[in-house]
Order: structure tokens, then sequence, then C-alpha cells
């Protein structure tokens, strides 16, 4: 299988991937792990963030992908999908939190990501990541701790992965205007 559903189904998988990848690298990779608590990296000086939120950044990008490979019903089922694997890997004190901070702020991407897409690849991508960021470093700091004291490093962790994949977006414009690829 070539061409853009292959791709699709290649970011389907590497979205799915990210929420393990998330959870595997609060508790296993950082700089800084807290006994009982999360891994921590830095994301600018002095500000220091859990480690998983540099595959929630790239979550957001590629839920965009999958839905401008396979469409918007893909990209609705891959929420949804991952919504519950979210809730099923998340340290049993997060659950809520984390299904809950997954689901509304990938269903925010989607719905700012959606009516850009066609007009401004880049700009979709980067709106759209910044929302979701934003919707999904309140919720979830909000549900599991009531307290938003990490907000500037969970918002830094994932705006870092988003600005990296902007060049990837642009890229990809370029290639499907030359193939003559248009959005699911």
């Amino acid at each position: 299988m070539n061409g853009p559903r292959a791709e699709g189904l290649v970011a389907l998988l590497a979205f799915g991937l990210t929420i393990p990848a998330a959870n595997w690298l609060i508790g296993h990779a950082g700089t800084v792990c807290v006994p009982q608590g999360p891994c921590l990296i830095p994301v600018a000086p002095g500000i220091m963030a859990p480690s998983g939120v540099l595959m929630i950044g790239l979550a957001l990008v590629l839920r965009d992908l999958v839905q401008r490979r396979l469409g918007l019903r893909w990209a609705w089922s891959a929420i949804l999908a991952g919504t519950a694997l979210s809730a099923l890997l998340a340290p049993p004190a997060l659950v809520m939190a984390s299904a809950a901070a997954f689901l509304v702020s990938e269903t925010a991407d989607l719905a700012v990501y959606t009516p850009l897409q066609k007009r401004n690849l880049v700009l979709a991508v980067l709106a759209s990541g910044v929302v979701g960021l934003m919707v999904d470093s309140l919720a979830f700091l909000w549900i599991a701790f009531g307290d938003l004291g990490y907000l500037p490093g969970q918002v830094l962790g994932k705006l870092w992965m988003i600005l990296l994949a902007l060049p990837f977006a642009a890229w990809l414009r370029r290639a499907d205007a030359r193939r003559g690829i248009q959005p699911a």
C-alpha cells in the first residue's frame, strides 16, 4: 500500500504510540525524577515539565496528519481510541485527568484544524496545536491537582514539539501540491 492512505495509517499508528510513550516517559526519563512522582525535563531556563509533554505535543500534530490523510471519521475514531488508551495506561491517580484532558484537547485541536487545513496547513497545525496544548494543560492540571502552578512548563514542552513539526507541515503542503493530493 502506497500513497496518502499508507501515510495516514503510519500517522495513526504513531499517534497511538504517543500515548504509551508519554506514560513511559513520565515515569522513566528526565533530568530529574521525583520520588513517587514524574520525571521532569527542562523546557526553558528555570522551567521544568513532566517529560511526557513532548509526546502530547507530538500527538496534537499527528492527529492533524491522520485527519489530513484519512479524513474526519478516522480522526474522531483516533481521538476516542486514544482517550480509552490514555485511561488504561495512566497511573491510577491520574486516569480521569489524563482521559478527560486527552478527549477535550484533541477535540479542540480538531475543531480549529478542520476549517483551516485547506487554506493553510502550516497555520492550521500551529493554531490547532496551540489551542490543543492550552486545553490539555489547563484540563489536566486542574482535574489532576486543582492547581495550575506547572502550566508554563506544560505549555512550553508541548509548544516545542509543535514548533519542531511546522517545517514538516510546510514540506507536506508543498509535496501534496506537487503530487496533486487534497486533504481527506
